[in-house]
Formats: C-alpha cells, structure tokens, sequence
C-alpha cells in the first residue's frame, strides 16, 4: 500500500474519531476513503437480524436518490450473496445486473470491491468500493480491507458501548423501583392512629403538584414523608434534592440554592449550578425551613410565585419545573410575630401541611418500630438476637423519647451492639432508660437491689416464654417452683400477665 493509501486511512480514522466511536462518524470515514482513492463511492451495508435483511447505514458518492434506491434492492443483489458467503468479493459493472448498476459511473465499465465487516468474529454486513475500471483493482483491494476493518473497529467499540449504556440505564432503572419499594409510604413503619392520618394526607397530596410543609419535631421522621411524597408521585423518575438549610451558612445559602456564574465573586472559578436548577423536573425538599436567612426567604418567595431565579452573578432568568417540599420543626406563628419569618413566604409554604406526631403519642408504634431496628441492626452488625425482653419493652414504652423515633433508633442500635446473648435485656439500654422511675432498674443502690433487679428481669422473661406457668418458668430458670413462686411475691409479679 503507497503513502497516499496510508493517508487516505489516516483521514478515516479522524473520521470516525470526530464521531466519538458511534454511527455519526462513518459517513464522514467513508468520504475520506473516497477522495483519497480511485474509488467514485463507498457504501457501508449492515445486517438487520430483526427482518434479515442487508440495509445501506451510511455511504459517499451516492446521491440521495441512489442510496434510497439501494436501499430497497441491496437485499435481493450479489451483494447479499456475498454476505452470505462471509469472503471478500467483487462484481464487475458488465455483469452486476441492473440492481447495481447505477452504483457505476460508466454503464458496463468498473468494479465493486466487497468487504466483509466483522467486528467480533460474526459478520455483520459489507463495506462496498465501486472502482471507474477493472484495471486499478491492484492496490485497491488492500485499502478496501484495510477500510472494512477500521469500520468493523468502530462498530466493534459501538457495541460496547451501547452495550454498558444499556447495562446502566437497567441500573438506573432498577435503582429508581428498589427507592420508590423503599420509599414507599406503606412501607414506613407505624398504625398508630396518627399515623395513619399522615399515611392518608401522603396519599391525597403525593401525586398533585402541591406545595407541602412537613411540621413536626426533631426526629419524626419528616425527610422519610418527603421521599414517600415524592416516590409515590408523578414526578418519581425526576431528581429528589434535599437541602439542609440550617446546616449551610448564611453566606452560602443563596448560591447553594440558586448557584452561580463564573467569575461572581472571589473563588468562583467556574459555573455552578443550583439545587433548584438540579432538581428541574423533580423535586427539592427544603429541611429547616425556618432557617433560611430573611433576604433568601425574599427570592425563595419568588421562585414558588414565578418558578424562575437568577444565578449569583447573572442576569439571565431561568425557568424550573420543580415541586417544593419543605419541613421545620420551629413554631413558624411565632418566628412571623417575632419578625424573623416571612409572612407572605409562610402562606406561599402552607398550601398543605402535614403534622409529623412526637414518637410519645404513638406509644403504640414504639414496639413496631423496635422491632425493624432491631432486623435491621442486628444484620448490620452481625448478630443474632432473637427479640427483646419483657421488661426491655415495658422501659421502652415508658420512655418519653425527647429525640423522637431518631432516638429510638440509636437506642436499639447501641443495644444490638452491647448484648451478648440473643435476647436484649433492660441492662442493654443506656442509662437514660435505665434510671426511669418506672423501669425499677435503678443502679443506684446496694448490690442486693443490682442483682434483684436482674432476678427480677430474668424472672418475668422467663413467664413470658412459658405462658405464664410457673412450673415451667421454674425448670427453664433451673430452680424450684417453690423459690420462683416466693421471688414472684418478692418483686409483686402477677403470672396471669403473662398468659394468653
């Protein structure tokens, strides 16, 4: 092959590199062979497997009437024949038929060098270079191959690569079912009769477009409401951006929100974009709410009027398609008549408020809620624990959890970690439980009263696992009935609790 080969094939590979290895850069390939070469025109068929058919895919040298033409005849030519066979062939303009003859620029004068294109060992359609006459076949079948295989190349590299897109839009795909399973509010745990007053405001408001305000203290739950409202909406392939406006700093707030342009102020080196404009299409819950300094409450306010904002530093007005979700757990009355919350930005927020309860009114909950802790920390950290103690419940019950269901994760995670047994006891929960007047777990005191507190707690366990029988409770523990009855009148206990 001469130099002016080795160029003509220097300028296809920038061809099909300018397509960044995908279909647009063929053409562009196939026009680069054709003008450094004594071929008059290129054309590239590939196999449909769906209808088994050879399809013209891109080409140089034909007119757009002449690649519609092939395109219905390329199929019942030599052409097909030739893929059949999967080896090289040509066909001479004398004898091609009148299906290709107008690939030729000269009635019965030329060539048709075809190639076969094979990127991974399958052939998957020709590469055909029509030549003006017979006599420059020569070198012209070494370029024709060599042309073949940086095409095959590139269908081999665009195949991989549609190959991994595929494989990350099934991802992307499952990853957005397994949040929406997850996020799903039947899936949040509780039956409590508040509760499922908040399950029924989920599902009036979850698929409109409205704006809702999440109330409620710290540790209810309220970002876990945000992610049902926006999983079980219309809006579920879109983005879900949360932002915690009480952890950014008031000099940040703002561009965090609405971003900025390059250049806007010291440091700002390139253009960032803000949470709203991430989350167009979706939806922004806005935690802490009443957080938010007074002069970007003033723009927030804009932006749930008009749906559009400028980044810091412009002066373009961009348009956002989002719906708002926000939360706070401030007595939002009080921050207005106080002067540091917005009145009008207040009504724009409360179109639909949701009051999250303090886990103290769902005391029904608090076991429902142990419970799925406990699955799940108990695989987290590998252990095996098979429930938790009768008086472990009734500590728990009793508690008032200023940190709400937060707290009472932590607390069954720190019990998971200490126990070292398959059952929690009241001794596995931290102190603040420990010493509530109505636990009788005091550990202030003698050792007498420590270890009837434990004779105690292992006594009413044991009642619980046999029904309340005391024989029975008496043989598990390795003891009397005798003793176990007397200890039973020792710590006021009543067996009929206990029995089902």
């Amino acid at each position: 092959m001469d130099s002016n080969g080795l160029e003509t094939l220097s300028k296809m590979l920038e061809g099909l590199s300018e397509g960044q290895a995908s279909k647009a850069g063929l053409s562009p390939a196939l026009k680069a062979l054709v003008d450094g070469s004594p071929f008059t025109a290129a054309v590239l068929l590939v196999h449909q497997p769906q209808t088994d058919r050879l399809v013209p895919a891109a080409s140089a040298g034909l007119s757009a009437n002449s690649f519609r033409r092939l395109e219905s005849r390329a199929d019942k030519s030599g052409l097909r024949e030739i893929f059949d066979s999967g080896m090289p062939g040509s066909v001479s303009a004398a004898n091609c038929g009148e299906e290709l003859r107008f690939l030729f620029d000269d009635g019965d004068c030329g060539e048709l060098l075809v190639s076969p294109v094979i990127p991974d060992k399958t052939i998957c359609g020709v590469l055909a270079t029509s030549l003006r006459s017979a006599d420059d076949v020569g070198d012209a079948w070494a370029l024709a191959r060599v042309a073949a295989s940086l095409v095959a190349q590139n269908l081999r590299v665009e195949s991989t690569i549609d190959a991994e897109r595929s494989k990350i839009d099934e991802e992307r795909s499952h990853l957005r079912q397994e949040l929406r399973d997850r996020h799903d509010f039947s899936h949040i745990v509780g039956n409590s009769g508040p509760m499922r007053l908040v399950y029924e405001q989920v599902t009036q408001v979850a698929r409109s477009n409205a704006t809702v305000l999440l109330r409620g203290e710290s540790g209810t739950g309220k970002e876990m409401i945000a992610q049902a409202i926006h999983y079980n909406s219309l809006r579920a392939k879109g983005p879900f951006v949360k932002v915690n406006c009480a952890a950014l700093p008031d000099t940040l707030v703002e561009s965090e929100l609405f971003g900025y342009e390059k250049g806007a102020f010291t440091g700002a080196d390139k253009l960032k974009k803000g949470r709203f404009e991430l989350a167009d299409g979706g939806t922004i819950f806005l935690d802490e709410i009443g957080d938010l300094p007074p002069q970007t409450q003033i723009k927030l306010l804009r932006v749930l009027q008009e749906r559009e904002f400028e980044r810091l530093g412009g002066t373009e007005t961009r348009k956002v398609n989002v719906r708002v979700v926000t939360a706070t757990n401030r007595d939002l009355e009080r921050e207005i008549g106080d002067g540091r919350f917005r009145e009008d930005l207040y009504y724009r927020l409360n179109v639909f408020t949701i009051f999250l309860p303090p886990l103290r009114d769902r005391k029904a909950d608090i076991l429902l809620l142990a419970e799925h802790f406990l699955d799940r920390f108990e695989k987290e950290h590998g252990k095996s624990i098979k429930r938790i103690s009768t008086p472990a419940i009734d500590m728990l019950t009793s508690y008032h959890f200023p940190g709400n269901v937060r707290e009472l994760e932590n607390v069954i995670e720190r019990a998971v970690l200490v126990c070292d047994s398959n059952v929690i006891h009241g001794h596995h929960l931290p102190p603040t439980l420990q010493t509530a007047e109505v636990s009788g777990t005091e550990t202030r005191g003698s050792l007498e009263s420590a270890v009837g507190s434990f004779e105690k707690d292992l006594i009413q366990d044991a009642l619980k696992s046999t029904g309340g029988n005391v024989a029975k409770a008496a043989r598990a523990l390795e003891s009397t009935e005798r003793i176990i009855g007397y200890k039973i009148r020792k710590y006021g206990l009543d067996p009929a609790r206990y029995r089902s």
